[in-house]
């Protein structure tokens, strides 16, 4: 329970960063509204023609009689819809952050250089296709896995009472734990570790995880709202990845007053 809350006021902690470096925000907003636009666009497709795939995918039921015909194809376009929907909310970080790689980038070692006690941020030494190919890579390996638990989770949702109550309980876990490595995956793939150890590591507190990324999980199910969580869910988990990986974190103030004071001729 410690670890669950130590989570989620890692996610405020970020929401509060963010408030008090508006140009940071403002720059960290604009690949999620790219990403929203994209998602929209899909969903209306969806919702419009969705009735139409489902009737050329369901060619053996034409000759079915009213009202069967109507309930079939009806019940299959309504989960193919929550179907698009769920998988939204599991790959919109991974999207985001693919279109955000630099913004984000700039945003997590800003952070890291404001709560830093000497005013530094790791650095990964490579160059940009690599980092960029690398943050692709494993997005779909995580968008891999999502799906596979996707596709569980749908199938056992058809289970009476089990799929009414526990499984979307287990969803929002799940979806906060990929949430979380995507988010924190920006910070870890700077300091150069690999997405097996981050998956290691992540899993070795999965409290702290669940705590962080299960509500924001939550959130960003309301339209728009992941849009303007996004850069502060970045910098909640920068903040966390130096907690995982045991770096001292001090006071952001403080330290950008450092930062400040060096700077000064």
């Amino acid at each position: 329970m410690r670890d669950l809350g130590a989570g989620f006021r890692f996610l405020l902690e970020g929401q509060r960063w963010v408030a008090r470096h508006g140009k940071q925000y403002g720059f960290g907003l604009l690949p999620g509204l790219i990403t929203l636009v994209l998602y929209v666009g899909a969903l209306v497709a969806l919702a419009v023609w969705g009735a139409d795939f489902v009737a050329w995918a369901t060619p053996f039921a034409d000759d079915w009689s009213s009202p069967w015909l109507g309930l079939f194809r009806g019940f299959l376009t309504v989960v193919l819809f929550a179907l698009g929907l769920l998988l939204s909310v599991l790959t919109f970080t991974a999207v985001t952050l693919l279109i955000g790689q630099p913004f984000y980038e700039n945003l997590s070692e800003t952070v890291d250089r404001d709560v830093s006690p000497d005013g530094t941020a790791p650095e990964s030494g490579l160059p940009l296709w690599r980092e960029l190919w690398i943050s692709a890579r494993d997005s779909l390996r995580i968008v891999g896995r999502a799906l596979l638990w996707a596709v569980l989770l749908f199938a056992l949702g058809f289970v009476p009472f089990v799929g009414q109550t526990v499984v979307p309980v287990v969803g929002f876990f799940v979806t906060g734990f990929f949430l979380t490595e995507e988010l924190t995956a920006v910070a870890l793939q700077r300091r150069n570790v690999a997405l097996r150890d981050r998956l290691a590591l992540l899993r070795s507190r999965k409290a702290l995880v669940w705590g962080f990324g299960t509500p924001l999980g939550l959130a960003f199910l309301v339209p728009f709202v992941a849009v303007f969580l996004m850069p502060g869910a970045v910098a909640g988990a920068t903040l966390m990845a130096r907690e995982l990986l045991g770096e001292e974190t001090g006071d952001g103030d403080s330290a950008g007053g450092r930062e400040k004071e060096n700077a000064a001729p």
